[in-house]
């Protein structure tokens, strides 16, 4: 049992990869420490448990990696992606401090494993964790109850006490136990953002919101980002802006996870409802473009589109949860999409007509293009002329959202009047938006979660000893 009567150094709310971060380091620097996860523990860690690899900068090729990655060319592909809105003094600390998390998070207990191959593209990039993100997530709450850390499920956090910029206590409601005031020298704020809360979201996206899905856990509602706003705590990023992905139009509500991500797109063609294309397939590499097509397809009518395909690149890429729908012709395949076949004939017949010669090499930047269509298709480029013809519905699914709370380099905490908060301290997506003003690129949110949760976590320690 936990005594939440005694007064703990550093309270971290959440129950992810930032907030275990948080807690390690903040026990680590000799802090007691208590975390409180809003979820029950079978469906703890947030959206951790669908992840499977992480973004980090490094010097020279490794056991799992193929090459280096220098902090310079991390900048660059974070610009691209960003399109300039991110904050470049903290992006740069972040990918600076990266370079030792490689390390530092295999001493907590993690494991890695070579890189995938095929369109993911990130053998040289990204470390990949063994056993995906539910294996990370358990050796750290492994790593951080064997130091001594105090966790807590099923701990709703209804309330928190702050006065001119200095946390006081939470108050805490439990399913067992009613409400309990929680104290703490210092507060960890590592609670996501606030996509599973469709009401927020509508405020922003209006009825289109309805019919996105979201990827991960239910349980980030934006309670405890609100509460901060509300308190004082200076805001950060576009509410709109968001980690979104295309994912099948079949997944659930909640919760479907990385095995509903298509990642088929640059192997054919992506239409609306009225089967016409709407954006070039072939933009970049598909790890610097995935996360762009939740956003899309959440503008097109009734936020839906189809990926189209033909059985020559069937095995080109991972398949997902749900198998493709088929049809023998192109008409067939219509029907079963409640398409117009004629609709669809054309853009088909126009796409294969555009297409010119070229050498294909998913691996690149290829020669593979369209010409005289719009949009066009910049690279990777084929014909759809081999039966059976194939395709997967896509809705937005919704990961993450960026508007959160601004931090420092220390990862505390602005108020509005732009002085740091007294001892509140921020971690991961509750505040990712201070890197990611828009766009993604695959691994990024572990990144930010594990170098900032680090930070917060070895920050509020130092501060609850002063």
């Amino acid at each position: 049992m936990v005594d939440l009567t005694r007064r703990f150094d550093v309270l971290v709310i959440g129950g992810g990869n930032a907030a275990l971060c948080a807690a390690i380091s903040a026990r680590r620097a000799g802090a007691s420490v208590l975390v409180l996860e809003g979820a029950p523990k079978f469906y703890r860690g947030g959206n951790t448990r669908h992840t499977r690899n992480m973004r980090c900068a490094h010097d020279a090729a490794t056991e799992i990696l193929t090459g280096p990655y220098t902090e310079e060319e991390f900048w660059k592909d974070l610009l691209l992606v960003t399109g300039g809105q991110t904050d470049e003094e903290l992006a740069r600390f972040m990918i600076h401090e990266s370079k030792d998390i490689l390390n530092w998070i295999v001493e907590q207990g993690v494991r890695w494993q070579p890189s995938l191959g095929g369109t993911l593209s990130l053998g040289r990039t990204n470390s990949f964790f063994l056993g995906g993100g539910r294996a990370m997530l358990n050796a750290l709450y492994r790593t951080a109850e064997e130091l001594g850390v105090d966790v807590l499920y099923d701990a709703e956090v209804i309330d928190l006490k702050i006065e001119d910029g200095m946390f006081l206590s939470a108050q805490l409601k439990q399913p067992v136990g009613g409400r309990t005031e929680v104290r703490a020298s210092t507060l960890v704020a590592a609670a996501g953002g606030f996509e599973a809360n469709i009401e927020w979201l509508k405020q922003y996206w209006g009825e289109a919101a309805d019919n996105f899905l979201i990827r991960g856990t239910p349980y980030n509602r934006g309670a405890i980002l609100k509460m901060l706003l509300a308190k004082g705590v200076q805001e950060i990023g576009d509410p709109t802006q968001c980690h979104a992905v295309a994912i099948d139009a079949r997944a659930p509500k909640f919760d479907g996870g990385i095995i509903t991500r298509h990642d088929s797109v640059v192997f054919g063609i992506v239409v609306n409802k009225h089967a016409e294309r709407f954006y070039d397939e072939g933009e970049d590499i598909w790890p610097k473009r995935y996360a762009i097509w939740g956003r899309l397809v959440a503008a097109q009518p009734d936020q839906i589109a189809y990926i189209i395909f033909d059985s020559t690149v069937v095995t080109s890429f991972m398949p997902t949860l749900f198998p493709p729908i088929a049809g023998a012709t192109i008409a067939e395949l219509a029907g079963k999409l409640e398409l117009d076949p004629a609709a669809l004939e054309k853009t088909i017949t126009d796409f294969n007509a555009a297409v010119q010669p070229g050498t294909f090499d998913h691996t690149m930047l290829d020669d593979c293009a369209t010409q005289g269509i719009t949009p066009p298709k910049t690279h990777w480029a084929r014909r759809i002329d081999t039966p059976p013809y194939l395709a997967y519905p896509v809705r937005p699914g919704i990961t993450f959202t960026y508007l959160g709370t601004r931090v420092n380099k220390q990862s505390r905490m602005l108020m509005k009047d732009g002085k740091p908060s007294a001892n509140m301290f921020a971690a991961g997506e509750i505040m990712a938006g201070n890197v990611l003003g828009k766009g993604y690129a695959a691994g990024i949110g572990m990144t930010i979660g594990s170098v900032f949760g680090r930070v917060a976590g070895r920050e509020a320690a130092k501060n609850a000893r002063n």
